[in-house]
């Protein structure tokens, strides 16, 4: 294991769990191959682990931490995903021996289902081991929009109209353009990365869309159509004391920021800074440590907001494994910040064991210790 980062005498080895079963899995990759480097750049020991689209945990050999992230100034391929096969509570608690390894910390960058929907930090704290980013009830909570509204909304915090769709809900598509206006998105509940969203105009396309949001989960929200900027900000603590980031703006080359915009086609634009007046960055951050901590976030969290001309700042989602490709929002608004990769990745890591520390195991004060 290599030393900590910030000289002291406990050594930390990182775990990097990456890849999926979800749609997102390839952006997971790339955004593996950039924690990978960073983490390596920090001084950390970077133990890969792969999850293949078939689900199997396998340890992937020989990666090159400094294999260029770049290529014509977009990301290159993820880190693969082939390997040995591994039991997933081996490689998230053992040393390369296969002993028990208590300087472990693992980094969860599985986006979207059956990764940050706050399945994997269950499994973290099966085998009592500690991990980046946010907690069971949160993880499913952000994952899960429809969920993460009802409590928003609780919670007072501005957002745009809409409605939750269950498989038992029949779809009355003249009551949504009723409730939400002439123009609507469809989304899957439990999805990221716009995978599964579609605008939909009249009845015929509101069913197709709400069909194809169902491929993906049970559950779908319509939201009525918000025109205004795209704007973000990056929180990153411990509860309580979680700090925000300058906002960034993302400019969608299509018709809205879809999944191709973002990671195939390279033609959406950010601003980091975003161009905004003094209280618009000021209430930017006041609302997205809000929503951080009405949804029980710790660690860090991506919250989007729409800048409406008449509304003001609307809250859109909060998204606690962003990415971390060459060209995600959330490392660059800590850069633009005065945090660079490297220096994130060390905190997450320092939050993860500071927080592993502090919170009670919730089991029998008599049983022996999990492994």
């Amino acid at each position: 294991m290599a030393t900590s980062p910030d000289g002291g005498a406990e050594r930390r080895t990182i775990v990097l769990v990456y890849g999926g079963r979800s749609a997102e899995h390839d952006v997971s990759c790339v955004s593996a191959r950039a924690v990978l480097a960073a983490a390596s750049a920090a001084g950390f020991e970077v133990r890969p682990v792969a999850v293949g689209r078939d689900g199997v945990w396998r340890a992937p050999e020989g990666l090159d931490p400094t294999d260029g992230l770049l290529t014509d100034g977009l990301p290159t391929d993820g880190l693969p995903t082939d390997g040995i096969p591994v039991a997933a509570s081996v490689a998230l608690t053992a040393d390369d021996a296969g002993h028990g390894d208590p300087g472990i910390v693992v980094f969860p960058l599985v986006h979207g289902p059956l990764g940050e929907d706050g399945t994997l930090s269950g499994l973290c704290e099966l085998v009592d081991v500690p991990y980046v980013g946010c907690g069971v009830l949160s993880s499913a909570l952000c994952m899960d929009k429809a969920m993460a509204k009802r409590v928003t909304t609780e919670a007072g915090l501005p957002q745009a109209r809409h409605l939750a769709l269950g498989p038992h809900h029949p779809l009355d598509t003249d009551a949504v353009f009723d409730a939400l206006g002439a123009s609507v998105f469809v989304k899957p509940a439990n999805m990221g990365s716009s995978v599964g969203v579609t605008r939909a105009v009249d009845a015929a396309a509101l069913v197709d869309a709400v069909a194809l949001a169902r491929t993906y989960d049970e559950w779908v929200v319509v939201e009525e159509e918000v025109t205004g900027r795209e704007i973000e900000c990056a929180v990153l603590g411990a509860a309580g004391s979680a700090r925000a980031s300058v906002p960034g703006e993302v400019i969608a080359g299509a018709e809205f920021y879809d999944y191709a915009d973002k990671y195939l086609r390279g033609v959406a634009r950010t601003e980091v800074p975003a161009d905004l007046d003094p209280d618009t960055t000021a209430e930017a951050q006041r609302l997205a440590l809000a929503a951080f901590d009405a949804l029980r976030c710790e660690g860090m969290a991506r919250v989007d907001f729409f800048l409406c001309p008449e509304r003001g700042l609307l809250l859109n989602e909060v998204n606690t494994v962003p990415g971390f490709t060459p060209i995600s929002m959330y490392p660059s608004m800590w850069a633009a910040s005065g945090l660079d990769l490297p220096g994130l990745v060390a905190e997450l890591v320092r939050l993860a064991v500071d927080r592993h520390a502090r919170r009670p195991r919730r089991t029998d004060p008599g049983a022996p210790p999990a492994g």
